[in-house]
């Protein structure tokens, strides 16, 4: 099969480390940087700089190392595609997804899949949007969850439509007494989720004349729900990341429903995996069965 140098340099980097690698592969630091230095050598070339801080890609390493996670990936369908031919249903499947869908979707979509298919692993990773779509387009993860804007290559599957909402403190009622106008928020402080600011939040930003000396940065969307609780301002949050989160805090649609798009991403390569196109069937199912309607409201 193929050369342990390319697992070996694919290791170290997700890693940071000769040492975790090792460690992952069960080889000692020696065995990854002998492999290593063989790859370079036959390449012509540099793949890594080492110091006391770590290691890091040179630039042409930074080229190859799409490719080499491309030939990984193939080898990994080129394997499930063997354990199919012989009966068997084996392979793992990596999936990224932001903090809300893995408070609310993961867990069921996990113990579904983990009952059809108990012999494929699953490995989930929380992340930003922008790191999913990223990690996706690299092959690093076969499914990523995110939201708008999606910029690279990616096959795209719109799962649903998760309506908007206005968070506030429990005191405060819009002036029509049932949704958010610009008159309600023009003087107000925001609250939002730095790593989760997605495309349609800030097309509701702008449509509301929120000035960015208004904007404000939380960790999470709990913490959110804890500073407008405080007090310390309003917070747009979507209705998905609502659920199964505490606060003494109201929420309201704006006078006009907008909604964040959540799409299921993948690259070409890994979404012809055979436990990649079971997840993606198992997602599917969850998501008909859960929003018949296509949206949350």
């Amino acid at each position: 099969m193929i050369s342990f140098a390319y697992r070996a340099l694919v290791t170290v980097m997700n890693e940071g480390s000769f040492h975790h690698a090792a460690q992952l592969l069960e080889v000692t630091p020696s065995a990854i940087s002998h492999s290593i230095d063989k790859l370079e050598k036959k390449l012509g070339f540099s793949l890594l700089i080492r110091n006391r801080a770590g290691v890091k890609l040179t630039e042409a390493g930074k080229l190859i190392l799409p490719t080499i996670q491309e030939i990984l990936n193939n080898e990994n369908r080129l394997m499930q595609e063997a354990a199919n031919i012989k009966g068997l249903t084996s392979g793992t499947v990596k999936m990224g997804a932001f903090s809300s869908v893995c408070i609310n979707w993961i867990p069921s979509i996990v113990h579904q899949f983990n009952e059809l298919y108990p012999d494929i692993k699953i490995e989930v990773t929380q992340s930003s949007f922008n790191n999913i779509t990223a990690q996706a387009h690299q092959g690093n993860i076969d499914l990523g969850f995110t939201c708008q804007p999606i910029n690279e290559k990616l096959v795209r599957v719109l799962l649903v439509k998760d309506q908007i909402y206005c968070v506030t403190p429990k005191s405060f009622i819009p002036k029509n007494g049932h949704s958010i106008t610009i008159e309600d928020i023009k003087n107000e402080h925001f609250i939002l989720q730095k790593s989760d600011y997605d495309g349609d939040t800030k097309e509701v930003l702008d449509k509301y004349q929120v000035k960015t000396n208004s904007i404000q940065f939380s960790i999470d969307d709990q913490s959110i729900i804890a500073m407008v609780d405080a007090g310390l301002g309003m917070g747009i949050l979507p209705k998905l990341a609502l659920e199964n989160i505490n606060g003494n805090v109201s929420a309201y649609p704006f006078d006009k429903a907008y909604y964040r798009s959540i799409f299921l991403v993948m690259n070409a390569v890994q979404m012809k995996t055979p436990a990649a196109q079971k997840m993606v069937r198992c997602i599917r199912e969850f998501i008909e069965q859960t929003y018949p309607n296509n949206s949350l409201e």
